[in-house]
């Protein structure tokens, strides 16, 4: 039986009732950062391109006989209750809720405050770097209004779940890339338009099979909080500060010229691109690289030029990818190793 199988199984309901939810976590490839609103419509053409993983998020409500709600965690290896009463506006601004005060504003979102038990698992690792609560907070989402019979519309859970993250992190806007391959799968074109972002659904056989080969997914085993680093470039923008702004445009112009690439099929001329970013996003962040992950970088530049690292996320630990060709995958293998840090297996998924 495996995981997922398992996640499913159910325990004691009321009426059988149930429902579950799972959402890819994401990989970005280019242009995150430039997520963040009003950035994405101040710099020309920006895009921020990711993919769905198989490394899931997943969701499951059950109906039970209790005035409250019953929350098991897999990722903390918990179980907690709270009364009905406990949802008050106090209570969620004040952080009763602990690391569960995201789930509790969306149990809050939908009124539900009783009578349900939520299993919650990420799919990532603490801190990984790869938008693991935010594709926890729209599956969730997702899961609560199939629990209630609500129709779903994606874009607007999108907009809800990544206003309640913004509010819980409290250090500037949220981006909005980490939401959207958790409900749409594939390999996505995230376009900036004013008011809104168009979804490009980018996936094909032969790209799936070119991400897989020139890429592997590395957990350096050390979090980090993207929020904090995202809010000093955002404030570094808006104060004018030239050379973050030089960087940032550096970034949406690779991003665009990727998305070139992609449309025109000339997908291994994709790789470098990922590679080329990295290293505009490893200027742009200072401490993006922590000392273990500065070690491996360094070993990996003198091994060949046309091997790289992309950061996940806005860094300072985290996930990061490395880009190189499908022959060396073992030097790879062996390198991770070296800095005991962990090889992530993924497959890039489908849209859904």
């Amino acid at each position: 039986m495996d995981a997922i199988e398992n996640f499913l199984i159910s325990e004691s309901t009321v009426n059988n009732k149930e429902s579950v939810a799972v959402g890819s976590v994401r990989v970005d490839l280019l242009g995150g950062t430039l997520d963040l609103n009003p950035i994405n419509v101040i710099l020309p053409n920006v895009v921020t391109l990711n993919l769905a993983t198989s490394l899931k998020a997943k969701v499951k409500v059950t109906a039970i006989d209790f005035d409250g709600v019953e929350i098991i965690s897999r990722d903390y290896n918990s179980t907690d209750k709270f009364k009905s009463l406990d949802f008050t506006e106090e209570n969620l601004r004040r952080g009763f809720f602990g690391n569960l005060t995201f789930i509790a504003e969306i149990l809050n979102l939908f009124d539900l405050k009783s009578g349900i038990r939520l299993e919650l698992e990420s799919g990532s690792p603490a801190g990984a770097g790869l938008g693991g609560s935010s594709a926890m907070g729209v599956t969730c989402y997702s899961a609560l209004s199939k629990y209630i019979g609500e129709s779903f519309d994606r874009v607007e859970a999108i907009q809800k779940v990544n206003s309640l993250e913004a509010r819980i992190l409290d250090c500037g806007p949220a981006g909005y890339q980490d939401y959207y391959p958790a409900l749409f799968g594939g390999v996505l074109g995230l376009l900036a338009k004013p008011g809104k972002v168009i979804v490009e659904q980018l996936y094909t056989s032969e790209l799936k099979e070119v991400l897989e080969s020139h890429l592997t997914l590395v957990y350096s085993g050390e979090t980090r909080l993207s929020g904090i680093n995202n809010w000093e470039v955002y404030k570094a923008f808006f104060n004018k500060d030239q050379a973050v702004r030089a960087g940032m445009g550096r970034i949406a112009e690779l991003s665009s010229e990727a998305l070139r690439t992609i449309h025109e099929k000339n997908y291994t001329a994709l790789i470098p691109l990922i590679a080329a970013e990295g290293e505009e996003r490893r200027k742009l962040f200072p401490g993006i690289l922590t000392p273990g992950m500065q070690e491996l970088h360094k070993e990996l530049k003198a091994a060949g030029d046309h091997l790289g690292m992309k950061i996940c996320g806005a860094g300072g630990g985290g996930c990061f990818l490395l880009t190189h060709n499908p022959t060396d995958k073992k030097f790879i293998e062996t390198l991770i190793d070296k800095f005991n840090m962990k090889k992530l297996d993924f497959v890039v998924e489908k849209p859904l």
